[in-house]
């Protein structure tokens, strides 16, 4: 379960990560002045629209952020109720999690056609599995 609790914090890692290139394309969008003030001029009737790839990085991180309980929940679960011949497996199942996420991120922030949804389809499947590991 070691390798499992492992990718469960990459997973949290690379979920406040996520937030950073929209937060910085919004720093850039709107000015260092309003950025820290938080209130740009006409805010929030008339807000700078950051770059479409930055408002797609942000559903992608929002997208994550829900997630994320679910992902979780199950590895914590796998971790108390999971036989230890099943660990192995949950490992990989968490794995596959991680890295369907960084890939769900890349595509989504891209808006490469055809591939946001299947990528998160593996990670979906991913906490399915592993929730099956702890029933």
């Amino acid at each position: 379960m070691e390798q499992a609790y492992h990718y469960l914090a990459i997973a949290g890692v690379l979920t406040v990560l996520m937030w950073t290139p929209y937060i910085l394309a919004r720093l850039f969008t709107w000015g260092l002045g309003d950025f820290l003030n938080n209130y740009p001029q006409g805010f929030p009737a008339i807000e700078p629209e950051p770059p479409l790839w930055a408002q797609r990085a942000k559903r992608a991180h929002l997208n994550m952020v829900e997630t994320m309980p679910a992902f979780v929940a199950v590895v914590v679960a796998a971790g108390f109720l999971a036989a230890p011949a099943q660990a192995a497996a949950v490992a990989q199942w968490a794995m596959i999690f991680v890295y369907a996420r960084i890939a769900h991120y890349i595509v989504y922030a891209l808006g490469i056609p055809y591939l946001r949804t299947p990528t998160y389809l593996v990670s979906w499947a991913a906490v399915l599995m592993i929730g099956l590991q702890a029933l």
